[in-house]
């Protein structure tokens, strides 16, 4: 099925199966009882398991917690509608109540330059109107989130940020080099270097991008593209500066995706090494954004070894931004059978080889030559091994490896 005969050595977790949990917040863990009422209470119509994990306190916790108890219940577990939506209105804020408008400063109804190439009057027109949507989708966090963050599951931003929009109210990590990408078409340079800082933020604190700005999505990252973002940046605005402070983070996040659980070695028949790299969550418990959905599908698990498996799968394909695909699937008509940490992806390889390039011009660019010389030889040996163990010569392109049967993606 590929080019050469290849057999796995094991990651150095030395399980598949088996990893770190990162815990989450004690908001987080009353938050999801609180959406398991609420999906009791008002049934399956137009419920949305998000809405409840992204709510914030207006009192503490201890205090909205002794009121949820007190909520008189039948033998369902649901609580009256009328009692539940006064429940939810004395103790918890608004949806989006934590975000705040932000006007960007550097958007101009028509900016200078703005797509160059497009003629046709009506093509214009309809461009400036999606170039109009930044105003709409710009915020940042609320100061209440800065001086009382434990009543939010919103996790604080120093710099302003621009959201994906409808039911996603956060920072989102792919979705951000998508936005950018459209931000520098749209000459806002100062509003694409904020949302770099912001991301740089994270990496600050917890050593990598996370999923999405909220505190149940320290468990996991998303495609690595930051090193893309702040390249394509820089060569739009050649800002020095911005190079400088993105490069030490890089480094850290290019450790986090080539150690631990994320880094697989990959051994050939003929004895070469090669070392690749993976999505795994690190998580196996319910996503709290999704936990009563998580539940109905695990509940035709067999026991609970089973049901953390699984669980861990749907962090991990949640890690790819794929969430969800049969790519990930050994059973496509199964859902139970996503196996996404068994699989080397050749996508997240060429991101990451991407970083492996993007840092070693970038050190070029800051005279940091020894930096550069070690990621360009790191490229070199990542380009090898994509070609080893993803090409396919028979179908002519690069194809998923699977790592616990040793054969490539059909």
């Amino acid at each position: 099925s590929g080019t050469v005969a290849k057999a796995i050595s094991q990651p150095t977790t030395g399980n598949f199966d088996r990893g770190p949990v990162v815990p989450t917040t004690p908001l987080v863990t009353f938050l999801e009882r609180v959406q398991e009422t609420a999906l009791a209470t008002f049934e399956q119509k137009d419920f949305d398991p998000k809405l409840y994990v992204d709510l914030s306190l207006k009192s503490n916790l201890s205090t909205t917690v002794t009121a949820f108890h007190k909520l008189p219940r039948n033998a369902t577990g649901s609580v009256l509608v009328p009692d539940f939506k006064e429940f939810l209105h004395e103790y918890f804020d608004g949806e989006g109540d934590d975000l705040v408008y932000a006007e960007p400063p550097d958007f101009v109804p028509e900016p200078d330059g703005f797509l160059p190439k497009v003629k046709n009057p009506q093509v214009r027109a309809w461009a400036l109107e999606v170039h109009a949507l930044w105003k709409n989708l710009s915020r940042r966090v609320s100061g209440s989130i800065l001086n009382r963050p434990e009543f939010h599951t919103l996790l604080p931003l120093p710099r302003p940020f621009v959201i994906p929009g409808s039911r996603f109210t956060e920072v989102y990590y792919w979705d951000s080099y998508w936005v950018i990408r459209g931000l520098l078409a749209s000459k806002m340079y100062m509003t694409a270097k904020a949302i770099v800082a912001n991301l740089i933020s994270l990496i600050d604190t917890y050593g990598y991008v996370l999923n999405c700005a909220r505190a149940y999505c320290t468990n996991r990252s998303q495609p690595p593209l930051l090193s893309a973002m702040v390249y394509d940046i820089y060569n739009r605005t050649g800002d020095l500066d911005l190079v400088k402070k993105a490069l030490s983070a890089l480094l850290k996040e290019h450790q986090f995706w080539n150690s631990g659980i994320h880094k697989v070695n990959i051994q050939e028949d003929h004895g070469r090494n090669h070392t690749l790299s993976r999505y795994y969550g690190m998580w196996n418990k319910l996503r709290p954004e999704s936990s009563t959905i998580d539940k109905a599908h695990a509940s035709k698990l067999l026991n609970a070894y089973e049901k953390e498996q699984f669980y861990r799968e749907l962090a991990s394909t949640a890690e790819s931004g794929w969430d969800f695909s049969t790519r990930w699937m050994r059973n496509t008509s199964d859902f139970t059978t996503l196996a996404i940490t068994s699989i080397l992806p050749v996508d997240l390889n060429i991101f990451i080889l991407k970083m492996e390039l993007d840092i070693a011009s970038m050190a070029q660019i800051v005279g940091d030559n020894r930096t550069a010389e070690s990621f360009l030889k790191a490229a070199q040996a990542r380009k090898q091994a994509i070609n080893s163990v993803f090409w396919n010569e028979e179908k002519g392109q690069w194809l998923d490896y699977w790592i616990s049967n040793g054969t490539s993606s059909q």
